[in-house]
């Protein structure tokens, strides 16, 4: 007989339910009552096998609330940390009754926390239609806290704001797609706990960035679970919009070893999180979190394995961006590509076509690794993102290094021979400055966060345009709102997929916190009653262009057969030029597909870094091209100009 499966599975007389725990002396099902208050009854689960416990319910049944209660040594030291007086949640819970919540008690040895934790549901999933993603490299991801992004939205029922449903609203489906955008990116929707110095602070997790059940969505976001996510992308699908989650499998919110008990820790801490070597009772903190997950070892393996396909075949998701995805790829020798969880995923029947999109980059050793995931990942490019920033900053020497983004960033994409990029160009991410913000502070400004400024980083390649922050300045205004314009003009005009995260298409603000995954208040919340219209039609237009010509998502390595380098004279870029101090002026020629017209032709991005206008001659004389962005052939300060040469 094959073992049971991992979690609670109904059957036509009851419910079976299975965990795993190698260390555990004795596991517990407790059941509860529909409320999830009263505990009815423990039941001691059988063993098979080296780690899987299971029992079979009779009459228990879909709704059934339930955890568990592990019993063994308590010795942290060594890494065992058994309390049969802790409520524990099933790490494959498809959905809880209520949102975690930090409590001190959470860590505290031999106090009982059924009245803290949430309780797993036991729930029926019912498999949706899969079709080939939505979204093919090349197109447009919009990232998107859930809550903030429709929190405040006027035209949204108050109680559908800042949930998963308030996607399919008319107001928010018309925006993405005026937008033109092919997928949302959703920030973790998993169920999350506060990490504990926030509550003491009145402060609360905005992002979500700190699991603790990996399948479940919290109960704030998504209310009517799994369920309610798979609706919410039939529509978006319907719409033409893909749906990528944002999913965290470096770490859990249990945090170091002063964390709360929660889940993983207590059911066998020795098997799902990695430890130091000959230190069981040191946590690896390759996150930064206080934890690692042991990604590479069996069940933690299959864990994330049947996360995903949990997602894809219950919600027909499209893909997953994936958080520190170092980690999934880390091994007691380092990085690799051939890690289990890799190769699972490439291999995997319902995943292998799905979007997978790395965050190339952890604190661990060999923990930047931008440019070496397998092919069929794309990878968020800093790099680019500093490029961008750094030219328009008006950093020295940065002509090339904006040429070699906007064309693919072949030195880190074409390595081993490869002739595709796989990169995700961004200008701003939820991590960071807004766009605005970037225009708008020469200095992080963080003192909301109670660290005393000390979070967040301190680099960021921004600039405030003459004035720190908030100015009624009209003349600072205009050229924030420029500079803003220009540095979309780059990004949608740039090879490869593209990110813009929620808000930033209008002008959003966050006063300059650029850490501010602790402000779920209106800080993070978009504020649609002050939109910048100027600032939205123009990134409209942006996308309308990048959708008609074929240049900008192909992701082919652009070559000296693609692109010509010209100077605003028209005439081609020499080596004193592009090194030159102080040279912010360049002119790519692209050669293109018109899917309007259905004929090749020719685009001209000109870019114009100086604070003074600039004069432009293309090749053949300006009677030949049709202005599609600018202010004609004189090239305004700081922007970026786009015309078209179509024979």
């Amino acid at each position: 007989m094959a073992d049971p499966r991992p979690g609670a599975t109904t059957t036509p007389n009851g419910v079976e339910f299975a965990i795993h725990s190698r260390h555990a002396e004795r596991i517990e099902l407790c059941l509860f009552d529909d409320a999830g208050e009263q505990e009815l009854c423990r039941l001691p689960l059988e063993k098979g096998g080296d780690t899987l416990w299971h029992i079979s319910v009779e009459g228990a049944r879909a709704g059934t609330r339930y955890g568990y209660r592990a019993h063994g040594e308590w010795n942290p030291d060594q890494g065992l940390w058994f309390d049969p007086s802790k409520l524990l949640v099933d790490p494959y819970a498809l959905e809880l009754d209520r949102p975690f919540a930090y409590d001190p008690r959470l860590s505290e040895y031999g106090h009982d926390t059924a009245a803290l934790v949430p309780k797993a549901i036991v729930t029926e999933c019912r498999p949706v239609p899969l079709s080939p993603p939505r979204f093919s490299p090349g197109g447009l991801i919009y990232e998107a806290n859930v809550r903030g992004l429709t929190k405040q939205h006027p035209d949204i029922p108050e109680a559908e704001r800042g949930t998963i449903r308030a996607l399919t609203h008319p107001a928010i489906l018309a925006h993405l797609k005026a937008l033109g955008v092919t997928a949302v990116e959703l920030m973790p929707i998993t169920a999350w706990i506060d990490e504990r110095h926030l509550p003491p602070l009145g402060l609360s997790n905005a992002w979500g960035y700190n699991p603790v059940a990996l399948m479940a969505l919290d109960p704030r976001l998504c209310p009517g679970g799994v369920r309610e996510l798979a609706e919410t992308v039939a529509v978006l699908h319907d719409n033409g919009i893909g749906v990528i989650l944002d999913l965290v499998f470096n770490h859990t919110g249990e945090s170091n070893r002063f964390g709360p008990i929660l889940s993983m820790r207590g059911i066998d801490n020795l098997s799902y999180y990695r430890h130091l070597p000959g230190e069981p009772g040191a946590l690896v903190n390759d996150t930064g979190t206080g934890n690692t997950l042991a990604c590479g070892k069996g069940m933690v393996c299959d864990l994330v394995i049947d996360t995903l396909r949990h997602f894809v075949a219950h919600a027909g998701v499209d893909g997953f961006r994936f958080d520190l995805a170092p980690v999934i790829g880390r091994g007691p020798d380092g990085f690799s590509t051939q890690s289990p969880i890799i190769r699972r995923i490439l291999g995997d029947e319902l995943l292998k076509d799905r979007v997978l999109i790395a965050e190339p980059w952890d604190i661990g050793p060999g923990g930047y690794q931008l440019g070496n995931f397998p092919e069929q990942f794309l990878e968020w490019n800093d790099r680019a993102r500093d490029d961008f920033r750094m030219f328009w900053r008006g950093d020295d020497r940065k002509l090339g290094d904006l040429a070699t983004a906007l064309a693919g960033s072949s030195p880190i994409f074409g390595r081993n021979g490869a002739t595709k990029t796989r990169s995700v160009n961004f200008i701003a991410a939820h991590d960071g400055f807004s766009l605005m913000d970037i225009v708008s502070y020469a200095h992080k400004h963080n003192e909301a966060n109670g660290e005393e400024n000390r979070d967040g980083h301190n680099e960021n390649h921004s600039w405030n345009n003459g004035t720190e922050g908030e100015t009624s300045d009209p003349h600072i205004r205009a050229r924030r709102r420029a500079d803003v314009k220009a540095l979309l003009a780059t990004l949608f005009m740039s090879r490869g997929a593209i990110m813009l995260t929620a808000g930033d298409e209008f002008g959003r603000t966050q006063n300059g916190n650029n850490n501010a995954y602790a402000q779920d208040n209106e800080l993070t919340w978009l504020d649609w009653a002050h939109v910048d219209r100027e600032i939205l039609d123009h990134a409209v237009r942006l996308s309308e262009i990048r959708r008609r010509f074929a240049v900008f998502s192909d992701m082919s390595l652009m070559t000296d057969e693609d692109v010509a380098w010209l100077t605003p004279s028209g005439e081609p870029m020499t080596p004193h030029e592009w090194e030159l101090p102080g040279n912010g002026r360049l002119v790519m020629v692209l050669k293109s597909f018109d899917r309007k017209t259905g004929k090749h032709c020719r685009l001209a991005i000109a870019f114009n870094r100086a604070h003074e206008q600039a004069a432009l001659q293309l090749p053949g004389g300006s009677d030949g091209w049709e202005v599609l962005l600018g202010d004609g052939f004189t090239l305004p300060p700081r922007s970026a100009s786009i015309f078209l040469d179509n024979p």
